[in-house]
């Protein structure tokens, strides 16, 4: 039986979500660029914090480095060359249109079915014929964003918060009826989806069960290999809908089985017989991952839950969900990966308004060390870093070891 090393499982892993190549100047990456990691992702992340670029963004920059954003916004809001759209998947996410049809069976439940959170709204007076008013003003009017709705105002807050007509045009959006055809200062716009959808796009509609376990071979492939488990993490199925289809797709061969060394011990692992040969190639130590970056608590890395500690030892989770005395790192904290190894991360605060970049805290791993090479590829990393968000100046306020953040330091000056 074979066992495969856990350099190996890194290796896989950072292949399949595209985090390892080595960091090189190159021409800056194009549409067909950002949009093929898109598809190979299979959907990135969309979330309100920014401390920095918003989420979307920076997965893309983890893995391609410096590029112009307008150009993802162009393959989402331009009617033109519209690639993706704003849809579920792991949550809310950018998703290749290509995969559009797998969203029908879910708008089709909801508008069939209903939820409790639409079904307790519904039953509020007046708020079916507002649904239904908001979406002959689209089909006459055109798109519509829910601030230009005049309504009962009602303080900031989350879901539960919203005015009358912005859940009417998120209800209208769940159904499938509207699409969210561009963003105006991250605001969403709705529209019509037969005028947001392009005509070229696959509607046929699967069943629920084509599309779930198309999405749990989909999950598969783009973790490489992972926990059993997290090939439905990758979109947020229910671990008791994905076991019997998981244990169908292994019966199938379409779904692998394999025992690797994590840092729990020998275990059985999930792989997608088309990343067996990736496998082979990075037990061969063919594959090695060589890129340092930084990687956003929305990353795709981190839709497998456990597999961070059981691949990397290393505990990822998002403080800015704790109270201020319950964090230990910081608000939003970026973890640093270099070559295969989650060396370190860093809380930051891009002051757009100045350009300077805040790091108001910075850690190395337990065991890591600061050497030259380390500190030279982190540098390097940071200043493209500062490159894409426009910043023209970096503060290092705390670090741990203070010696890594002084070295840093000064060869980011060097650098730059």
């Amino acid at each position: 039986m074979t066992i495969y090393p856990l350099s190996a499982l890194r290796a896989l892993a950072l292949h399949a979500t595209g985090l390892d190549q080595a960091n090189i100047g190159q021409t800056p990456p194009g549409q067909d660029a950002i949009f093929g990691m898109v598809e190979r992702l299979g959907a990135v992340q969309i979330d309100t914090l920014q401390m920095v670029a918003r989420a979307h963004y920076v997965t893309l920059w983890s893995r391609l480095g410096s590029y112009d954003p307008v150009l993802f916004d162009g393959l989402a809001n331009d009617p033109l060359i519209r690639l993706v759209f704003e849809g579920w998947y792991h949550a809310a996410c950018f998703v290749s249109l290509r995969e559009y049809r797998y969203q029908i069976p879910l708008q089709r439940h909801l508008r069939e079915n209903g939820h409790r959170w639409y079904t307790e709204w519904a039953s509020q007076p007046g708020n079916l014929v507002l649904m239904q008013e908001i979406l002959e003003r689209i089909r006459s009017e055109g798109e519509l964003r829910a601030s230009s709705i005049e309504g009962e105002k009602l303080k900031h807050g989350t879901w539960w918060n919203w005015r009358p007509e912005k859940m009417a045009l998120e209800h209208l959006y769940s159904f499938g009826q509207l699409m969210i055809s561009k963003r105006l200062k991250f605001q969403r716009v709705y529209d019509l989806t037969e005028r947001v959808l392009p005509t070229w796009v696959d509607t046929t509609e699967p069943t629920m069960i084509e599309r779930d376990r198309t999405w749990l071979e989909c999950g598969a492939r783009a973790l490489g290999i992972s926990l059993p488990r997290n090939s439905a993490d990758y979109t947020w199925m229910k671990l008791t809908k994905a076991r019997p289809l998981i244990a169908a797709l292994i019966k199938e061969g379409a779904l692998l089985e394999v025992q690797g060394e994590t840092l729990n011990g020998v275990t059985t692992l999930l792989i997608h017989s088309d990343n067996l040969p990736w496998l082979e190639k990075a037990a061969a130590n063919a594959l090695s991952p060589q890129r340092t970056t930084f990687i956003n608590p929305f990353d795709n890395l981190w839709w497998a839950q456990g597999r961070d500690e059981a691949f990397w030892g290393f505990r990822q989770r998002l403080e800015a969900y704790y109270p201020a005395a319950k964090r230990v790192y910081g608000y939003f904290c970026l973890p640093i990966l270099h070559k295969d190894r989650l060396v370190g991360r860093f809380d930051p605060k891009l002051e757009r308004k100045t350009g300077l970049l805040r790091i108001k805290a910075l850690y190395l791993e337990p065991g890591i060390q600061p050497d030259e090479q380390l500190v030279a590829d982190v540098a390097g990393a940071m200043c493209d870093f500062l490159r894409f968000h426009h910043a023209t100046d970096l503060l290092i306020e705390k670090s741990v070891p203070g010696e890594f953040g002084d070295k840093l330091a000064r060869a980011i000056e060097w650098y730059l």
